[in-house]
């Protein structure tokens, strides 16, 4: 008999934590800012932000605009939780609209004209001697190398080697076909390990 009650306990306990997961998760806190639980947006937001801030800091190479693109995000999200139809993963769903505002922003930006104080502020990027010296470092040689892909192909690395995405998801973000980003991930790695060599 006591058996059956620590079993009993042990069955109450277990869907207890199945019901704590259940309310944190990514899915229930987009039900619940659907209803218009703030607090539940506060822990989205919490989750999210540095991923997504970082994401954006990548697409539009401006902290500013990185920073303006999140609150953009995180709007749209709260205003549109409700459309939330789970098809994907909320984080999927969360990078697409990002990446949706950067292109956006990027666009915008281009027809911008510069004046000359923005022009001084454009760093030379011409290499000196301490520059060579970090080129020597794998990790910098690395990363130069991903600057110089292609915006396609750096895109589907970034969101392969630094937000975990497989190939499927990414085909969703870019709005591509998983063949697409296959083919691109082919001719990216092929690219970027020719980079690295002559870095």
């Amino acid at each position: 008999m006591a058996t059956v009650c620590i079993r009993g306990e042990a069955a109450a306990t277990s869907l207890e934590w199945a019901a704590a997961r259940e309310s944190s998760s990514d899915k229930a806190l987009i039900r619940r800012i659907a209803a218009g639980d703030q607090s539940a947006m506060r822990a989205l937001f919490a989750r999210y932000r540095v991923a997504l801030y970082r994401w954006l800091l990548r697409l539009v190479d401006d902290g500013a605009l990185a920073e303006d693109l999140l609150s953009e995000v995180f709007l749209d999200v709260w205003r549109q939780a409700a459309s939330f139809e789970a098809r994907s993963s909320v984080s999927t769903w969360l990078l697409a609209i990002a990446r949706y505002k950067a292109l956006s922003a990027r666009r915008r930006r281009t027809n911008a004209e510069l004046d000359e104080a923005t022009v001084s502020t454009v760093p030379d990027i011409a290499d000196d001697p301490e520059v060579t010296l970090q080129k020597k470092n794998r990790a910098e040689a690395l990363r130069q190398s991903l600057l110089r892909l292609s915006p396609d192909h750096r895109e589907v690395i970034d969101l392969a080697y630094y937000h975990g995405k497989s190939v499927k998801e990414i085909a969703e973000i870019v709005s591509i076909s998983e063949a697409t980003v296959k083919t691109r991930m082919f001719y990216a790695r092929r690219k970027l390990a020719e980079l690295v060599e002559t870095t």
